[in-house]
């Protein structure tokens, strides 16, 4: 049994559900979650858990939830994870903290991919689910979101600092989602009859006092205009202070941000830049696609034609060639754990070289004296050993590592050149990639 999880499905949106509500210390626990885990199983449908998490996985059943719960407890807390091993994705904990901390019930739930919800039953019975749990644990406000939204609208955040959003919480009204529910002390800030006579798609009172809000018949239809318009309404119906006009036209920036792009990259360096957008959030990535539609690298020019090549300077060439693959082996030896296919010297291998430093973003997290003296050496003798294995190229030593060089057809590649300026930035390594250098040479080898 492996538990799908977010990362398998990367370009994909997802729905998104925070709940925080209060529990009886007093009671057994079993007793406490047995509302929540019914509601669960009569509203979850196909995308209902299959495994447990705890200290290890077990097929998902009321037992192995009391087991999962005991193991993970401890003085303050417990908690576990509920996951599906089939489409779609699902990750769902489950959080309890018990005193001296203030009785809670925390549940996070994400959904992948958000498309899921596009019928109006599956949104139907969630919002039902969410309004049994509502109804047992009360709550200072819960929300069910798009995650790209929520990436886009700063939540929980909302433009405050960290330590500030601990502190205050959901204290007003910061945003309005899809699927909302407002505890007492909101309703009261706000105002119960406004509250309730507010131009929405359900607007219900629940027996605690809370009320739940929905913008929206259909939750992954919340980017459209009609839907933006409705969330506007509603909001500003809720927030006197603000303007209509100004808060849709805020809204319709993020539907624009989340429109589709298609990715037209750079031919020589596609397979870098698509593995550049996985890296991004969800929120930002048609932006970031957009963006690397335009970028055009320079173009490499760490080469000479072969009649201007350097001639070997050394007395013992082999033994030259055999320390470059030393250099290019300490590279295998430094990513091999996080970057397998480094052992294989492939064209392809480069370009996980490269997606590797930009995520780590490299030249930035270590020490430039280090950078130069190890990363450079050994990056340059990689790239120089693909270049020998792949492409028939042959080394030309030097004595001067700066002027390595390998004979690729009518020209030859300067790889430590290339190298030193691969490691300068973060952009630089876009700029000056292995995988750019390695395709015009694939290209000019004849």
């Amino acid at each position: 049994m492996k538990r799908l999880k977010s990362s398998d499905l990367k370009a994909e949106d997802s729905l998104t559900f925070t709940f925080e509500g209060a529990f009886d210390q007093q009671a057994a626990l079993d007793r406490q979650l047995e509302p929540v885990l019914q509601a669960l199983e009569e509203y979850a449908g196909e995308w209902m858990p299959d495994v447990v998490e705890g200290k290890r996985q077990r097929k998902y059943s009321r037992a192995a939830i009391w087991k999962s719960m005991e193991e993970k407890r401890d003085e303050n807390s417990t908690s576990i994870v509920l996951g599906r091993t089939k489409w779609p994705v699902l990750y769902m904990r489950l959080r309890l903290y018990f005193p001296p901390l203030p009785p809670e019930l925390r549940i996070t739930l994400e959904v992948k991919p958000l498309s899921f919800f596009s019928e109006a039953e599956r949104c139907r019975k969630l919002v039902d689910m969410v309004r049994a749990w509502a109804t047992h644990h009360p709550v200072t406000h819960a929300d069910a979101s798009s995650l790209a939204e929520d990436q886009l609208s700063d939540a929980p955040f909302f433009g405050r600092d960290l330590q500030t959003s601990v502190r205050d919480g959901f204290d007003k009204l910061y945003a309005l989602s899809w699927l909302n529910v407002f505890g007492p002390k909101l309703v009261e800030a706000v105002g119960r009859e406004r509250m309730l006579s507010t131009p929405a798609h359900r607007v219900e009172e629940l027996p605690n006092g809370s009320i739940l809000l929905v913008t929206w018949p259909i939750a992954a239809d919340f980017a459209s205009d009609e839907a933006r318009q409705a969330q506007a309404r509603a909001f500003v119906h809720l927030r006197p202070d603000l303007v209509l006009d100004t808060e849709l036209s805020t809204l319709r920036e993020r539907s624009a941000a989340l429109a589709p792009v298609e990715p037209r990259f750079h031919p020589d360096l596609a397979p870098l830049l698509s593995r550049v957008v996985d890296h991004v959030t969800v929120g930002e990535r048609q932006r970031k696609i957009a963006e690397l539609n335009a970028y055009q690298p320079p173009k490499p020019d760490e080469w000479l034609p072969v009649e201007s090549a350097l001639p070997p300077d050394v007395e013992d060439p082999e033994r030259v060639r055999q320390y470059y693959a030393h250099l290019a082996e300490r590279l295998v030896a430094l990513l091999h754990s996080k970057v397998p296919s480094v052992l294989e010297e492939t064209p392809e291998s480069l370009t996980d070289v490269d997606a590797y430093f930009w995520c780590e973003d490299f030249p930035r997290v270590f020490e430039r004296e280090r950078i130069d003296e190890h990363a450079v050496p050994a990056v340059a003798a990689y790239l120089g050993e693909v270049l020998v294995r792949n492409l028939g190229g042959q080394w030309i030593p030097r004595k001067k590592l700066g002027e390595m060089q390998v004979r690729v057809g009518p020209r030859v590649w300067f790889p430590y050149v290339r190298a030193h300026r691969y490691m300068r930035s973060r952009q630089s390594l876009l700029d000056h990639s292995l995988t750019q250098l390695y395709r015009v040479a694939e290209r000019h080898r004849s």
